[in-house]
């Protein structure tokens, strides 16, 4: 068992680390005010080849995994900068479409998601469905040799900023007549594929998003896969590779919060010329945050190891725990951060209460906690499914 990363993932973390702190929590708070995007952020971390160290070298990648890209969410997250589509674009659409999409697929979305020049957003949560893919609303039909989608998405992130999303869809099996998950790379831009945005109580340059979409006319290619027989396995392939990313950029936000509250403390003296931080109902309650940050980086590392390695079922358990157990720990480390501040931490100068909404909503999305204690009771415990 070795915790200690390679070389080569030192220097990553340490390239990563020196990029988020070029631009600051300052910047992704200005970006997100003025209703904007990270958008130099973005193209830097591209043209440094940080936003393609997990897609394979012959598509302009760094060759690495999900070790290496939960690295990079996590270093531009304890910089201030908590980007969310890294989560989507590289983390999902781009395993998704190495792993399962067609040879062309792969050509014509890859290198472009690599540098950074092009950003594919995921679609699979909708009004009455949320995430259940069994009961997803959104059907898609043939039509000659193309492809008609109809139906309803929320909640999804970056729209106004992507050319592409990965739409999840159900078809009717020609063989059974049951509907079987797909995925579909639309153009934002198609014709009869609308958005609307949801205004959303979190502070953050990246926007959320209504679909809907109107007998959306594909061309067969679209399709992910050679065939239907690679809906559900695609589908799949993104779910551990979010949640370890989502989990990491929640560690790296718990970071920030407390290396911004404990400069504070050490310096901030009130009582007889001692720093706040010697007081232990002051101390104890960050000194707990940090240990409870580690614990889950280390479950982070573990999740990612698992994937790497293709331990795919072992992978999905960790992955599972660490995106429980950084939501909870980014949550604390942050509320705990404004409490030993006191007033300055509401303050937007302080720069942690602006991240308030952003962790609670990771202790609901993209899956909730009380979906991933009843996924550890049932695969871990042996317990019956309770829903």
């Amino acid at each position: 068992m070795n915790f200690d990363l390679t070389p080569e993932q030192d220097q990553l973390r340490d390239a990563v680390r020196a990029l988020g702190r070029k631009y600051g929590h300052g910047y992704f708070v200005e970006k997100a005010r003025a209703g904007g995007h990270t958008t130099e952020l973005w193209q830097e971390a591209g043209r440094l080849g940080y936003l393609g160290v997990n897609i394979p070298t012959e598509y302009g990648g760094g060759g690495g995994g999900i070790t290496e890209l939960a690295i990079v969410c996590e270093e531009l997250a304890a910089a201030g900068c908590p980007l969310l589509l890294l989560v989507v674009s590289p983390a999902i659409a781009a395993t998704v479409i190495n792993k399962h999409g067609t040879d062309e697929q792969r050509k014509r979305h890859l290198p472009g998601l690599a540098d950074g020049s092009q950003k594919i957003v995921f679609a699979i949560t909708e009004p009455e469905a949320g995430s259940n893919f069994h009961r997803l609303g959104t059907v898609a039909r043939r039509d000659g040799d193309d492809w008609l989608l109809t139906g309803r998405k929320c909640y999804i992130s970056g729209v106004d900023e992507a050319g592409h999303v990965l739409v999840v869809a159900r078809t009717e099996d020609s063989s059974t007549g049951k509907l079987k998950p797909a995925l579909f790379i639309v153009p934002t831009a198609a014709p009869g594929l609308e958005k609307s945005k949801l205004d959303m109580e979190i502070l953050s340059p990246e926007n959320q998003f209504l679909l809907y979409l109107d007998d959306v006319r594909l061309p067969a290619d679209a399709l992910v896969g050679e065939s239907l027989d690679a809906g559900l396995p695609a589908l799949f392939a993104g779910l551990n590779p979010e949640r370890i990313t989502v989990a990491a950029m929640g560690a790296g936000t718990g970071r920030y919060a407390i290396e911004r509250a404990s400069a504070y403390t050490a310096t901030r003296k009130v009582w007889g010329g001692r720093s706040i931080g010697t007081h232990q109902g002051v101390a104890h309650p960050l000194a707990h945050a940090a240990v409870q940050v580690e614990l889950a980086r280390l479950m982070i590392h573990k999740a990612a190891t698992l994937y790497d390695a293709g331990r795919d079922l072992e992978a999905g358990v960790a992955g599972n725990m660490a995106k429980y157990a950084a939501g909870e720990a980014a949550a604390l480390a942050v509320d705990t951060a404004v409490q030993a501040l006191g007033g300055a931490g509401m303050t937007t100068e302080y720069g942690v209460a602006t991240l308030l909404g952003a962790v609670r909503a990771g202790r609901i999305a993209p899956v909730s906690r009380e979906m991933i204690l009843n996924f550890v009771a049932q695969h871990v415990l042996g317990q019956d499914k309770s829903y």
